[in-house]
């Protein structure tokens, strides 16, 4: 396989890998990395984004692997993870796959539960237009406002616009017919913490509190006041002092 790109940010502290979300790279934890300055944190650009092309099909389990495999590269034996949305997603399956490696586990705006239909077939038409139509400007709007609510996406959208048709199919696949892990979750025995938006406009709040319940580890869940679905990007002043917090006890 081919290593997927990452930075390894340095640092004398325990190791802490930050998962991005869907269509954004290891550069939207910028706010996270100074709160951070005690760790040494490592981004990754998940397969499909930023550095990593994706090559064929591949499921967040592979993903999972994929992060595993630059922590062999770094030689580091056991970190915490924190995951945004679909890093959420790779950070529990880190998690099911290689328990002994992973310390601690923080998600944001994040769902254990396969993608909703309904929601499913409008990602599809989302898609459906953004490849058919060049990413018309009305498309990258609504999905600006999924993610971000009432943040400037502007930056986030041009980017968005030159994403490669056949990247967005493949990871856009990746999305929507993911598994469902929240049968599993007991089986997370490491210390778990979900923060979650009350604005998320991807995932309702049901979604953290179920994910919380299950995970036999995890703090009450966290519920950010007016916070969007890219929590850790939008809301980081409400986010990084819980998960300084979190992570000095447990990473």
């Amino acid at each position: 396989m081919t290593l997927p790109a990452h930075t390894d940010h340095g640092g004398d502290g325990p190791v802490v890998v930050l998962l991005h979300s869907f269509l954004m790279d290891g550069g939207m934890f910028a706010p996270q990395l100074a709160a951070l300055d005690g760790f040494r944190c490592v981004t990754v650009d998940e397969r499909g984004h930023g550095g990593t092309p994706a090559a064929g099909p591949f499921d967040y389990w592979d993903v999972a692997r994929d992060v595993l495999a630059v922590l062999d590269h770094l030689g580091v034996e056991r970190a915490a993870v924190v995951g945004t949305s679909q890093g959420g997603f790779v950070a529990l399956r880190m998690a099911l796959l290689a328990p002994s490696r992973v310390s601690a586990i923080a998600v944001l705006g994040t769902s254990a539960a396969a993608e909703d239909p309904a929601v499913a077939a409008g990602y599809r038409a989302v898609l459906d237009a953004w490849v058919g139509g060049g990413a018309p400007p009305e498309v990258l709007d609504g999905v600006a406002q999924i993610c971000f609510g009432d943040f400037d996406a502007s930056a986030d959208k041009k980017r968005w616009a030159s994403v490669p048709p056949e990247q967005l199919t493949l990871t856009m696949n990746a999305l929507v017919d993911r598994d469902e892990v929240l049968s599993r979750a007991g089986e997370v025995a490491c210390p778990a913490l979900v923060l979650h938006g009350s604005a998320d406009l991807a995932y309702p709040v049901e979604r953290a509190a179920e994910l919380a319940d299950a995970l036999p580890a995890a703090e009450p869940l966290v519920v950010v006041d007016d916070g969007a679905h890219f929590l850790s990007y939008t809301h980081a002043d409400a986010v990084n002092p819980e998960l300084k917090r979190f992570l000095d006890a447990h990473a």
